[in-house]
């Protein structure tokens, strides 16, 4: 289920992820060093049957598929050539490691009376869908600001790239499936900062139950029923089922969600639910997790509404539904701090996620330094009676350099943890170098200042067009300051836009030109009138 949540994620930083220390680089049995080989993957596009998405004047063509453009049209040039990436389906990427991982829960622990798995798994439907799909489809009001223009990516005034993976969910339904989970990218124009993209991915899941499926293990089951007739909608359940049947589904529901975050995360965790209002579930929750005192949303989830569960042709049956986001676990679970790196062809980001087993632990370092090989005789790592087997200190050390590092071979002090293994019978030790935090490339902060016109303008306007210009290159756009002219009533907003490479510090020179096209187009396109 698709969950247009605005939380913001004020506490990814705090979360840890839950591992286990196992050495990537050990001693064989001969006493040679043994290292397990990581293969970089190499991204193919998902699409090459396809020609690239193009945009003109008059169409705009993804997939394989021309659309002609109205006036509701507002996908860029940018967001189209996302389509198609599918990175939740890229081998060792890090949504592809948690989606894998959820999967392989579901696998295992819930199966049909035949012992084959209960749920089945899609991936790979195409983001483009009819607005009927995206909105009409879940019982979303023609007037709930969900729809806005200025929250979608709009082909035209009938097809959109879907802004949930909820929008598949009648389809599959009335194909005949009763329990499935479902991943995809999804896109929704939204601020900019380091938590919020406007392509991202989610995976949800369904699940319908028969009035015997239901109540088939309760005491005189038999005798109880999914649905009343004359009923009324009260905040515990919908004017058509029974209250017996909604506590048993939200039973269920609550149990196989808890099961799965406590899987992801750890035993231990504390979790708690809240209710809330989606128009296509009712009951409806979000569930929270705890660390360190703080609490963060995860995933909502609901009753799905029997409107939506008859429109589908299941009639007798009762369900639920849930949906998450997979960069915001991603980026609980790895550490990962900034939500452009998913979108990174970096080796050194992909390979660290290239593991042998999808449940090997695995913390996302920025900068991968290389190993070190010091004889034993050097005084630096000597202690008494020898040298140490295994050697962590936080105190200031002099360690000696060689050709394996990248810096020039002299002696160098560093104020760092570090570790050192002796090799069996050899007088050789390898040392291992923690990795340097996030960028250490300095931010360039720029503002822009303009004029709003008379009406047409919002603020997801500007940062779609900032995006479309900057790219990745600019970390977060926000509005720092409005004013309103007492006189002539025009408003004015002001933007600070900060810049940072991932890999390179960028000059005040070349940041100047990219901010100047961001000005010309922002006056050009969206009608605005500077004050530079």
């Amino acid at each position: 289920m698709g969950v247009y949540c605005r939380t913001l994620h004020r506490c990814l930083h705090l979360l840890k992820p839950i591992t286990f220390n196992r050495p990537i680089t050990r001693l064989g049995s001969s006493g040679f060093i043994v290292t397990q080989k990581l293969h970089l993957y190499r991204r193919q596009s998902m699409h090459s049957h396809f020609s690239q998405p193009r945009i003109n004047d008059s169409s705009v063509e993804v997939l394989g598929h021309v659309h002609p453009r109205d006036d509701i049209t507002n996908v860029t040039a940018k967001i189209l050539s996302m389509v198609g990436r599918n990175l939740h389906n890229q081998a060792h990427h890090p949504l592809w490691l948690i989606k894998e991982r959820i999967k392989d829960h579901f696998y295992r622990s819930y199966f049909s009376r035949s012992g084959t798995p209960l749920f089945s798994v899609h991936d790979t439907l195409s983001p483009v869908v009819t607005v009927e799909q995206n909105f009409d489809s879940l019982l979303i009001p023609a007037d709930h600001p969900s729809r806005k223009k200025g929250d979608n990516y709009y082909l035209n005034r009938t097809h959109m790239l879907r802004a949930h993976t909820s929008a598949h969910q009648k389809e599959l339904v009335r194909s005949g499936l009763d329990c499935f989970l479902l991943a995809g990218d999804v896109y929704r124009r939204d601020e900019i900062d380091s938590s919020h993209y406007p392509v991202f991915h989610q995976m949800e899941g369904v699940r319908l139950f028969s009035n015997h499926e239901l109540f088939a293990e309760v005491e005189n089951g038999a005798d109880l029923c999914l649905f009343e007739a004359g009923g009324r909608r009260t905040p515990q359940k919908q004017e058509t089922h029974t209250l017996e049947a909604v506590k048993l589904v939200e039973f269920n529901l609550k149990q196989t969600l808890t099961r799965l975050i406590r899987h992801l995360f750890g035993e231990e965790l504390e979790i708690r639910w809240v209710e809330c209002y989606f128009p296509f579930t009712h009951p409806s929750f979000e569930m929270e997790v705890r660390f360190q005192g703080d609490w963060l949303e995860v995933l909502g989830c609901g009753v799905m509404e029997q409107e939506l569960v008859l429109s589908a042709g299941a009639e007798n049956k009762i369900g639920w539904a849930f949906g998450l986001g997979l960069e915001r676990l991603a980026m609980v679970l790895f550490g990962i701090p900034d939500i452009r790196l998913f979108w990174s062809q970096d080796e050194r980001f992909l390979k660290q996620f290239h593991l042998p087993n999808i449940y090997d632990p695995v913390t996302f370092q920025m900068r991968m330094r290389p190993m070190q090989m010091l004889r034993s005789q050097d005084s630096a790592v000597r202690g008494e009676g020898g040298v140490r087997k295994q050697l962590s200190v936080a105190d200031s050390c002099l360690i000696p350099s060689c050709s394996m590092c990248h810096h020039p071979s002299q002696r160098m002090k560093m104020d760092v943890f570090f570790s050192l293994t002796l090799l069996r019978n050899s007088p050789i030790l390898l040392v291992t170098f923690p990795e340097w935090p996030l960028s250490k490339y300095p931010p360039l902060f720029n503002n822009i200042s303009f004029w709003l016109p008379a009406e047409g303008y919002t603020e997801n306007d500007f940062y779609d067009l900032v995006r479309s210009v900057g790219g990745d290159l600019v970390e977060k756009a926000s509005l720092v300051d409005q004013f309103t002219h007492p006189k002539t009533k025009k408003v004015s907003h002001c933007y600070q836009i900060v810049y940072r490479h991932m890999e390179r510090t960028l000059s005040q020179e070349e940041v100047r030109v990219i901010h100047q096209a961001i000005e010309q187009a922002a006056e050009r396109e969206l009608r605005v009138e500077g004050r530079y």
